[in-house]
């Protein structure tokens, strides 16, 4: 039995033994807390913040929506990356692919990783990527644990109103940690959790205080943040000294 599939029956385990929990009681382990899941939630708590619901792919079709243009402005947040035409992307949680096929005109000498857990997404991606023809996608049906990206290969990991569901997000990370060149970057775009006005569900949004917190908890620095979409906040963050120096020793 894999890692995910271990995880998966403790999680499984866990949850079943909270049906008799007050709401506020929280069980354990060494990395994550679970309690009562909220209505929005799943009920498993990492660093304080408990993981939102999984939207499916039955909500493909709402990642696609026309209004998505003028809410989220993919074009600003692209540019946003500073990317580079040789760069390799790691678009985490890619879904349809809305940003990944937006990005690939911008690194012709590069690639994209397009990576999903959901099988059906990976299905919806594979038809994409032949219909728009977009030869430098690669598409990567991941695990919840695991991206299943090489070791050294990524100059920017992307993840775009998706880390937040992200079921066991210290070990995605960590493997993306181990994907990234010594230079690589994160950038995490996640609508403002410190704005209660922004109409996006609680745990459907992300402070920088916490995303900090977490990306720290996996040796990543917070490099800066920008603001400049409506209502969503580009969080960067790159390596700390100590993981580039660990990566540079391994390498020789």
């Amino acid at each position: 039995m894999n890692q995910f599939g271990r995880s998966l029956i403790c999680l499984i385990l866990l949850v079943c033994s909270l049906v008799t929990l007050p709401a506020n009681a929280l069980v354990n382990d060494s990395v994550y807390q679970y309690r009562k899941p909220s209505a929005d939630g799943i009920g498993k708590v990492y660093l304080g913040r408990e993981i939102a619901q999984v939207m499916g792919h039955q909500g493909a079709g709402w990642l696609e929506r026309a209004s998505r243009t003028l809410e989220e402005q993919p074009a600003a947040a692209i540019a946003a990356l500073d990317l580079q035409p040789t760069d390799t992307v790691a678009d985490i949680g890619a879904g349809t692919g809305y940003f990944s096929f937006r990005i690939s005109p911008q690194v012709p000498q590069g690639k994209i990783f397009a990576v999903d857990v959901q099988s059906e997404m990976v299905e919806i991606l594979t038809e994409l990527k032949q219909e728009k023809q977009a030869n430098n996608v690669d598409i990567i049906l991941g695990e919840p644990t695991d991206p299943h990206l090489p070791d050294r290969s990524v100059d920017l990991a992307l993840m775009v109103d998706a880390y937040h569901e992200f079921a066991f997000p210290q070990e995605m990370m960590r493997h993306l940690v181990t994907a990234l060149k010594p230079s690589g970057r994160v950038a995490l775009v996640e609508y403002r959790g410190e704005n209660p006005l922004i109409p996006i569900k609680r745990l459907h949004k992300l402070t920088q205080k916490q995303a900090i917190k977490e990306m720290a908890a996996v040796g990543l620095t917070w490099k800066e943040t920008k603001t400049q979409l409506p209502q969503q906040h580009i969080l960067i963050f790159v390596k700390s000294d100590s993981q580039t120096l660990n990566l540079v020793e391994n390498a020789t």
